[in-house]
């Protein structure tokens, strides 16, 4: 804030004092010179060797997703099958348990209200679901 100079009119000081501004970037130069060497060294980590030849391709197993619908309403599909909320529960801890998990993808219509969709989202997390995706339709071009 600045204040009369004393001149004769009694107003305010119209002239900007940049000697503040000319401290603070000065201070910033110095620190950005010191710093900026210093961000160009490398940590030198070895990183182990990807050996491909020891996977046994005929174990992969392909696991299908788990693919739950949630209706504007509350109604809940597994894979396009109607289903109670206990039956989603009890279900989705049985699938929990399975050695490779699935992925759960949670599809929900657009006038869903978002806390139904995180009360099934909050339920597979519970019963041990680990991979827990959305499902929505691309974006088209006009």
């Amino acid at each position: 804030m600045a204040f009369s100079s004393g001149t004769e009119s009694g107003g305010p000081m119209a002239e900007i004092n940049v000697t503040p501004l000319v401290d603070v970037m000065l201070v910033l130069l110095i620190i950005f010179m010191i710093t900026a060497p210093l961000m160009s060294h490398k940590v030198k980590v070895e990183l182990p060797q990807a050996t491909l030849d020891q996977l046994d391709r005929d174990k992969v197993i392909v696991v299908q997703p788990i693919t739950i619908a949630v209706t504007e309403e509350g109604k809940l599909f597994w894979n396009d099958q109607p289903i109670t909320h206990d039956q989603v529960e009890s279900r989705l801890s049985v699938e929990a348990q399975k050695t490779p998990q699935p992925p759960l993808n949670v599809r929900g219509d657009k006038t869903t209200k978002y806390r139904v969709i995180a009360d099934v989202v909050r339920m597979a997390q519970a019963q041990g679901m680990r991979k827990v995706g959305f499902v929505a339709e691309k974006e088209r071009p006009n």
